[in-house]
């Protein structure tokens, strides 16, 4: 069974553009809708997302919707933790798909290493 984790040089998640994500308002607070909206650029990306380094500037710092942990995707979206690998792992496929593509580099390097 392959683990989740979040791979570098990737930052598919980072797109956040809302029309693409339309179930936000039953997963977030007004208050943590207010800030999602406030992160997303004109082109759709998080403005904290660097492009050149393909790296958070604020990482350490990110809001809670942006981690994706067992306890946080257990109480945001009701996601058991026996189900948090596979379910993170699809949900970075289909962000990877969705940004670079079924035959990119990020999703050959996402499914490598977490080996499936």
């Amino acid at each position: 069974m392959a683990k989740w984790q979040c791979v570098l040089n990737c930052g598919a998640c980072c797109y956040l553009n809302p029309l693409e994500r339309p179930f936000l308002e039953e997963f977030l607070s007004p208050s943590q809708l207010e800030l999602y909206l406030s992160m997303v650029g004109e082109d759709g990306w998080c403005q904290n997302y660097d492009h050149s380094s393909r790296k958070c500037k604020i990482y350490q710092e990110r809001p809670r919707f942006c981690r994706v942990e067992v306890d946080i995707f257990e109480e945001m979206y009701g996601v058991r933790q026996t189900e948090f690998d596979d379910f993170a792992i699809n949900c970075c496929l289909e962000h990877i798909q969705d940004r670079y593509g079924n035959h990119s580099k990020e999703i050959d390097n996402y499914r490598q290493q977490i080996g499936i």
